[in-house]
């Protein structure tokens, strides 16, 4: 009995409903709505676009380096080649195999050849 209300309560449509046309304020209101949303949408894309122009004159700065500096790396003496750590500490094999310079001078002298 809860579903059903009271016919007292109910008002019935007699006409059908048509759409209402919006006033001149409702027309108002909603072309200054999208006035102020498209003029925010356009402040926003200034504001990045002026952002990322920061950002890449920013970066252009720090990646110049002095031109010297390529004619002094041809110059130079090269540098120790690049090494395993985990290699170097024992943990895992080396990828080459060649000797280090410290175990030709460990080698046990062996009596009987003498």
């Amino acid at each position: 009995m809860a579903g059903k209300l009271p016919s007292h309560l109910i008002e019935p449509i007699i006409t059908p409903q048509h759409f209402a046309a919006p006033t001149a304020r409702e027309l108002r209101a909603q072309a200054v709505q999208r006035l102020q949303v498209g003029l925010f949408g356009l402040c926003t894309m200034l504001l990045i676009v002026g952002l990322a122009n920061i950002i890449m004159d920013r970066a252009k700065l720090t990646d110049t380096k002095d031109p010297i500096h390529d004619v002094v790396a041809v110059d130079a003496k090269p540098t120790k080649a690049a090494t395993d750590p985990l290699a170097d500490i024992g943990v895992v094999p080396a990828a080459d195999p060649s000797p280090t310079p410290g175990a030709e001078a460990t080698e046990p002298v062996n009596p009987s050849r003498h």
